[in-house]
């Protein structure tokens, strides 16, 4: 990608690209035009233009799942770290998820997060509202307050809303309001004391490990209760197959269920934590499955049935997963290896066209957080990711822009990434490198 830019230039023209607008099912050659942080039709006076050949052009890459962990944690992470990396990314909207210290549970903690992310300018920042008060799972949180605030959705995250009824107010609650609840499904009777997936794996290395229906029974029981109350729910990280049948249940019945895989369930499996010799490094929640689940996953994913990727990125301190595994936290950084994962997993192995697998990171979240963006045409915010689809490259975690350095990925070839980041007209990140 060569430019003749000049510094705080507004108006682009990116040449000979190739235009992949899931918003619009656009797939066509093309040339880009962004005067004054929109699309434009046409070229107009003083553009910077941009030599875009052999790259793709998606609007609004967005992803609905990520930990930033401001307030309260950011030895892990803050907002300004987590920005920075979701535009090395490729990123341009994120969601931040609640479990922070404290939970993000009131309206005003909701405004200050938002208006922090802005301060910052990286990325546009979704807030996440817990569905419980302190997620505690006692009371709900003041959802409707916390919508009016902007938060673009509802979880406690990080542990289930495990309270069948409270569940069912919950549902009932934002079948009224314009955002789903977004459950982390997990029985905790069944996974209590578990640190990976249970099977040939785990006991090969003699770690206790928590059976795939941990994860499912909870996905059938929330989907039951989303077609009793008409209540939206999003479930997050899927990875079981019962949970894939859970979810082909509710799409014949017609409830409003949507679902999310991450790009470390579509590429690794269970095998990861043998391979890098037990380190909690390959520690996650849900955890890896083994290839029969992971296949599935991939197939749900091509299909549809999962309409959403989303990394679930979550970065901890070195210190605190040099601990043994049991006692190490659950979580890999992801948001800078997204892309790659999943062109990597997807799309160079044949089982995804691009423009089906670009809408799962941008139509896709859109649809299941119920926001509304018309894509690449004139008017519209310039929000936009420049992607080298053939780019082949090491992971090398000391890079990261995250905090995080956490992800099994580490020292894995992948193909496809992110080189420019563009947020309402401005570059956010060209060519690897963070302008800000």
């Amino acid at each position: 990608m060569t430019s003749n830019e000049t510094v705080g230039n507004t108006r682009w023209h990116i040449k000979n690209v190739r235009i992949l607008d899931p918003f619009t099912a656009t797939d066509a050659m093309g040339d880009v035009f962004i005067v004054d942080g929109r699309f434009a039709a046409g070229p107009v006076q003083g553009m910077t233009v941009i030599e875009g050949q052999g790259l793709w052009a998606v609007p609004r890459m967005t992803d609905i799942h990520v930990h930033f962990r401001e307030p309260g944690q950011e030895h892990k992470e803050d907002l300004l770290s987590g920005s920075r990396a979701a535009a090395a990314g490729g990123f341009t909207v994120v969601a931040a998820m609640p479990n922070t210290s404290p939970v993000i549970d009131s309206a005003a903690l909701v405004a200050w997060e938002r208006n922090r992310a802005r301060e910052i300018g990286l990325v546009e920042l979704w807030p996440m509202g817990a569905v419980t008060k302190g997620s505690a799972g006692q009371e709900l949180a003041e959802l409707g307050l916390m919508e009016e605030a902007g938060a673009m959705g509802f979880s406690d995250d990080g542990k289930p809303v495990a309270n069948a009824r409270m569940m069912r107010s919950a549902l009932s609650y934002v079948s009224m309001l314009g955002h789903p609840i977004v459950q982390h499904a997990e029985d905790l009777s069944l996974s209590e004391g578990t640190v990976m997936h249970e099977g040939a794996i785990s006991h090969q290395l003699g770690l206790s490990g928590a059976p795939a229906a941990a994860e499912s029974v909870m996905v059938w029981r929330d989907v039951e209760l989303s077609i009793l109350t008409s209540g939206p729910l999003h479930v997050a990280h899927v990875t079981a197959i019962g949970s894939l049948e859970a979810l082909e249940y509710a799409a014949r019945r017609g409830a409003p269920v949507t679902a999310e895989a991450t790009p470390h369930h579509l590429l690794l499996t269970d095998s990861a934590v043998s391979d890098w010799n037990s380190s909690p490094i390959s520690k996650v929640n849900p955890p890896l499955r083994p290839t029969t689940h992971r296949a599935a996953l991939r197939q749900a994913v091509a299909s549809g049935l999962v309409s959403v990727i989303a990394s679930d990125h979550a970065p901890h301190h070195m210190d605190e997963k040099a601990a043994p595994f049991p006692q190490a936290p659950y979580g890999i950084s992801g948001l800078e290896t997204s892309v790659g994962a999943v062109f990597t997993a997807l799309l160079h192995s044949g089982l995804m066209d691009p423009l089906t697998l670009l809408a799962r990171m941008t139509v896709g979240p859109h649809r299941a957080l119920r926001a509304h963006y018309p894509g690449l045409v004139q008017g519209a915010a310039a929000d936009l990711t420049l992607i080298d689809p053939h780019a082949s490259w090491i992971v090398d975690s000391r890079a990261f822009y995250s905090q995080g350095h956490n992800t099994p990925m580490d020292g894995m070839q992948l193909k496809g990434r992110a080189v420019g980041t563009m947020l309402r007209g401005v570059w956010t990140m060209r060519e690897g490198q963070v302008l800000a």
